[in-house]
């Protein structure tokens, strides 16, 4: 199944010249939601992953289902404010804007591996925040995957060393 055939794209979403990627047309398939999340976990197997975490909110629609697969936990970062307890904070860069990231203080453990996860890899401002904020509490990234990427916009070069693995490209 070819799972590129199954993301609708929106023109100027969410603002003129963007060219978003609606994953909601993948996730409404059954079978081929069910073959990208399989897919993603052979190539993610082998890492011996503790975490999944997962930014929202798309990041949950793909992690949450990854880390079961996987028989990891999940961990979500969720915009400022949402969290109800304690929580480290990291400010990012958006395509059209910027906003914050937070993850509760108490989600990681020191030397835990941790998998990123996302729907979409673009300039990488989100993932590179989520980074810092499993740095700061001293998981250890095991690895960056995502449903999509845009390769024009130079997300993967912007994420250093990390390997970074992607289903689609765009």
């Amino acid at each position: 199944m070819d799972l590129k055939e199954l993301i609708r794209v929106i023109p100027d979403f969410p603002k003129p010249g963007i060219s978003f990627k609606d994953i909601t047309t993948l996730l409404k398939e059954g079978p081929a939601f069910q073959q990208a999340i399989s897919q993603l976990a052979e190539l993610c197997r082998d890492k011996e992953i503790d975490l999944v975490v997962g930014p929202e909110a798309r990041g949950f629609l793909v992690g949450a289902p990854l880390a079961y697969a996987l028989g990891a936990g999940f961990v979500p970062v969720r915009k400022k404010g949402k969290l109800p307890g304690k929580t480290v904070s990291a400010q990012y860069e958006l395509e059209y804007g910027t906003d914050w990231l937070e993850i509760h203080e108490d989600a990681i453990s020191p030397g835990q591996r941790v998998l990123v996860i996302d729907d979409l890899l673009a300039t990488g401002g989100t993932i590179f925040a989520t980074i810092d904020l499993i740095r700061r509490l001293q998981g250890e990234i095991a690895g960056l995957a995502f449903l999509i990427e845009l390769t024009d916009l130079g997300g993967r070069e912007n994420l250093g060393d990390y390997e970074v693995i992607s289903l689609i490209k765009y």
